[in-house]
């Protein structure tokens, strides 16, 4: 247990460090965007003087590392600012917007997680036959194709030639559990198509690894079926692995859903992101990118406790 906090507390504090690397690198890639939010809010009629009184009131005056110090001391303390073009506190503007996007994330991780595990244990179990090699190649398929193709695909499909789902996932505030999932249901599968190849590949190759090794093969000489080996000796031994892959691809349901939510319109932290760097509104951008980062960080946190903690061999070093 000493050694699993020591761990946790060392991880912690990389983590964090990258967090503190990870914002710096977003600053200087927004200070390098071309444009200006004050010729943006102005028009390009604005007088020198104007947009120089417009840029001292948002205080893009100061140096860079006094405005950098100041977003990231206001995030440390909770006080994410305000957007440079509307005034509005990024609170509020990210609010629904968060749990838009982590119920999406959530919905396609319900769909994808079991799904992938499932197809993994088939595939092991049936390995080098023809479901093997046919699941195979269509996660495969699935993976080697840009999201956004995916989405139109599925759009094409479902939304025009079935008209099953409308094409653009639009939610109102006051929307019903059903409404939100018929509405997010092609966006989710769009996410589900794309992450399921990795986590059932990992499914895969741990259990048909595990299934070499000596107890195995002693349960198989004391009759234990295919089946049985799989399901009760390999799997359980195996949870390392593809949690760790789990982990990772819950990370990036979250944060890779920036074009899933462009195609669909939906009104999440992708679009929102995307929005506000076509309109110059850098404060948002880089809140939203922070909370990404952090998102992505925590997952990752998480999956190397999991792994430790279900390794026996990690968790009790001699």
């Amino acid at each position: 247990m000493h050694y699993l906090l020591r761990l946790f507390l060392q991880r912690l504090a990389l983590g964090l460090l990258t967090l503190f690397v990870v914002s710096l690198v977003i600053f200087l890639s927004i200070e390098l965007l071309p444009g200006d939010v004050a010729q943006q809010v102005l028009g390009q009629s604005a007088t020198p003087e104007n947009l120089a009184a417009f840029r001292r009131e948002l205080g893009l005056d100061q140096p860079a590392h006094t405005r950098y110090l100041s977003w990231l001391g206001g995030f440390l303390q909770g006080d994410l600012g305000n957007s440079l073009i509307s005034g509005i506190p990024i609170k509020d503007l990210i609010s629904e917007r968060m749990y838009n996007t982590f119920f999406l994330a959530g919905f396609a991780a319900v769909i994808s997680v079991p799904l992938a595990v499932l197809l993994g244990v088939i595939t092991a179990l049936y390995r080098e036959s023809f479901l093997d090699k046919s699941i195979n190649v269509a996660t495969l398929t699935a993976i080697s194709v840009p999201e956004f193709f995916v989405g139109y695909i599925l759009v094409w499909l479902f939304a025009v030639e079935l008209g099953m789902f409308p094409s653009i996932a639009n939610l109102s505030e006051d929307a019903s559990l059903g409404d939100r999932i018929y509405r997010t249901f092609l966006p989710a599968l769009t996410l589900t198509l794309i992450v399921t190849a990795h986590m059932m590949r990992m499914t895969r190759a741990s259990l048909i690894n595990l299934l070499a090794l000596p107890y195995i093969e002693m349960a198989q000489l004391k009759g234990a079926s295919q089946r049985r080996l799989i399901v009760m000796h390999a799997l359980p031994n195996a949870i390392a692995p593809i949690v760790t892959v789990i982990a990772i691809n819950l990370a990036y349901l979250i944060v890779g859903v920036v074009i899933v939510e462009v195609v669909f319109v939906y009104p999440g932290m992708g679009q929102l992101l995307v929005d506000s760097v076509a309109k110059r509104d850098f404060t948002v951008v880089q809140t939203a990118c922070l909370l990404f980062a952090a998102t992505y960080i925590l997952f990752n946190l998480a999956s190397d406790l999991i792994s430790i903690a279900s390794n026996p061999r990690l968790l009790h070093r001699k």
